[in-house]
């Protein structure tokens, strides 16, 4: 004998998150019981990834009227469950799609660094965040930078205990001196939640930016060797350095299901013995 089994879950709830603070789980619980024996229970963790902004989709009017195949008996919640998934996937290939070039001056006190130029600012779970880096136009010496991809958790004011947690998923860091141009790639992992926001609870993703320049003419950062064959470049022993940092807010959305139930950390075979 085969029973099925359909419950629909809330377009706008929250995703499935184990935060700091908070944590979203989602679990199947299963009963079985024979006679004159224990009841046994299954408990069942899926992962849930939610795209805001479906609940308010209005389906076309004619789309009852549309071409389909008389051979293949579908029923309508499925019919509606199928458009609903190519619609996501759709949404989502348009809005991380889109680029345009975005570029910001990097700058202290002192004067101009550099400049950082990124393509997109939207991003779904999976892809490889890019940027690149021009120093040949900066007044002030860039000695060292790092690039980290963080979350932010941040709790909201009533159910507050303590600040908001920073999580690191990816970090790049490179000693730049002398360096016209470079660049970095951080992956957003597979298994990391997408941005969302719900009444207890934010998690916000960026780009957080360290500086470390030097407080002296790029010329100065080398002395010359007193050998009278060959000149010799050295770097100095000692150096005055100021250091800076910088977050740049992106939007993280989720990806394909199928894509991300490959890093899951969750058994896809689970039983129960009656």
């Amino acid at each position: 004998l085969a029973d099925s089994y359909c419950e629909t879950l809330p377009i706008d709830g929250p995703p499935s998150f184990r935060g700091q603070s908070v944590k979203y789980v989602y679990k199947l619980t299963i009963g079985c019981q024979r006679v004159n024996c224990p009841i046994k229970l299954l408990r069942v963790p899926f992962r849930v990834l939610v795209l805001h902004g479906l609940k308010d989709y209005q389906f076309p009017q004619d789309e009852a009227v549309a071409p389909s195949n008389p051979f293949l008996e579908e029923e309508e919640g499925l019919k509606k469950d199928s458009r609903l998934a190519d619609l996501a996937t759709e949404l989502l290939m348009v809005a991380t799609s889109r680029r345009s070039l975005h570029l910001y001056n990097i700058s202290n006190t002192r004067g101009k660094v550099g400049t950082f130029c990124i393509f997109k600012t939207v991003y779904k779970i999976g892809e490889d965040v890019i940027g690149t880096f021009n120093f040949s136009e900066g007044d002030i010496p860039c000695l060292q930078f790092s690039v980290s991809l963080q979350t932010e958790e941040s709790i909201q004011e009533e159910f507050q205990r303590r600040r908001g947690q920073i999580s690191t998923h990816a970090r790049h860091q490179e000693a730049c001196l002398h360096t016209a141009q470079s660049s970095f790639s951080l992956p957003i992992p597979l298994s990391s939640t997408p941005g969302f926001t719900t009444n207890i609870v934010s998690l916000k993703w960026r780009l957080h930016f360290e500086f470390v320049t030097s407080g002296e003419s790029a010329g100065a950062c080398l002395v010359r060797g007193s050998q009278s064959e060959a000149i010799t470049w050295t770097g100095v022993e000692q150096m005055e350095v100021d250091t800076f940092s910088w977050d740049l807010p992106i939007k993280v959305l989720p990806t394909n299901p199928i894509l991300a139930s490959y890093v899951s950390q969750f058994s896809s075979t689970n039983s129960i013995t009656i």
